[in-house]
């Protein structure tokens, strides 16, 4: 599978800390599993009027960053979105990657990832929201079930 995400080609440098998920080594690896389980239940509510198979990461950034952390460690940071929201990528210590900039198309050219905002689950916009937390719960569940069966 060819690989679309920023930081794809840094990516294999970065391994799972320990065997959580069997078959998930690198963040390469979680993409192509999580590729086949984003749908529009794990999509943020405001996009998911927009979600498709075609375009399966978007709306998926914060959960999809918390459970690569889960995963991978390192820290988990946001950029500013043009509609005045923020878009979480990781950063595993030199590598800096983003599973789900493919939503942005053409856009993700143009974002720039300077790991100035830290990210952590406690804040408010993140599992302070009960639906989020609910949404990373689902999407983490979908993943611990097809890594079972």
């Amino acid at each position: 599978m060819k690989y679309g995400f920023y930081g794809a080609s840094d990516v294999g440098n970065v391994h799972a800390g320990g065997r959580i998920y069997e078959g998930i080594d690198t963040p390469a690896d979680l993409y192509e599993v999580l590729n086949g389980l984003w749908c529009a239940e794990t999509c943020a509510p405001r996009l998911r009027s927009g979600w498709n198979k075609d375009n399966p990461t978007l709306g998926q950034c914060s959960i999809t960053a918390f459970l690569a952390q889960d995963i991978f460690g390192g820290e988990v940071f946001a950029l500013p979105t043009d509609n005045g929201g923020v878009h979480c990528y990781n950063r595993v210590g030199d590598v800096i990657f983003d599973l789900t900039s493919e939503q942005f198309g053409e856009k993700a050219k143009k974002l720039v990832y300077d790991c100035s905002e830290i990210q952590t689950r406690d804040m408010p916009h993140h599992f302070g929201k009960r639906e989020k937390k609910e949404r990373y719960e689902y999407l983490k569940g979908l993943l611990e079930k097809k890594m079972k069966g």
